[in-house]
């Protein structure tokens, strides 16, 4: 799993950063919401932890922006702003969770868990798709009963974000913008042709 860390205190950001590589999370620290915004639109992460308090732009209006270009990768605000008007705000702007500080690395564990468990946010394994179909993370394979075809990259990042998003209508600019960086996005009639 995938992670953007947007936190300004810097002994915060590194304890939290060395605690999420021990869970064997990748994780990429940034200080700045400027920094946090590129990194966003270069890579494709699977989970946002958000400081709000941060130089040049803020967690809060970080998150809206994005939200607004339909970039849906979960979100966490871990924040001191710990009022209800600011819980408000930052669920308005998209967060799926909101941990204020001070706080255990326990409970930031837990709740990545339980996003991954909303979000069906999977590394490995096999998940079953529908009866008698099968899709394994690993080998990016679906298997059909007793025959097994192997996915292409892009055809298992395509399916892998439809699994991530089952039961909702997706665009194809969606598709792009949350599974590719800008310079490798294919053209939306290839991603078509992939599905």
């Amino acid at each position: 799993m995938k992670i953007l860390l947007l936190e300004d205190d810097i002994i915060l950001n590194e304890i939290i950063e060395e605690h999420l590589n021990i869970l064997n999370y990748q994780v990429t620290s940034v200080i700045d919401g400027e920094s946090a915004e590129e990194l966003i639109y270069e890579e494709s992460f699977d989970l946002f932890l958000f400081d709000v308090n941060v130089p040049r732009i803020n967690g809060f209006d970080l998150l809206k922006s994005i939200r607004m270009n339909n970039i849906n990768t979960p979100t966490i605000f871990i924040t001191s702003r710990n009022t209800s008007d600011d819980l408000k705000i930052g669920f308005n702007v998209g967060a799926d969770d909101y941990i204020k500080k001070p706080f255990d690395l326990s409970e930031l564990e837990l709740r990545i868990n339980n996003i991954k468990r909303l979000r069906k946010i999977e590394s490995y394994g096999t998940i079953i798709i529908s009866d008698g179909i099968t899709y394994n993370y690993e080998s990016k394979s679906i298997k059909n009963e007793n025959t097994e075809y192997s996915l292409s990259k892009i055809e298992s990042k395509i399916l892998e974000y439809f699994i991530k998003n089952k039961n909702k209508a997706l665009s194809i600019e969606e598709i792009s913008i949350n599974n590719w960086i800008y310079e490798e996005m294919p053209e939306a009639t290839t991603i078509r042709t992939y599905i």
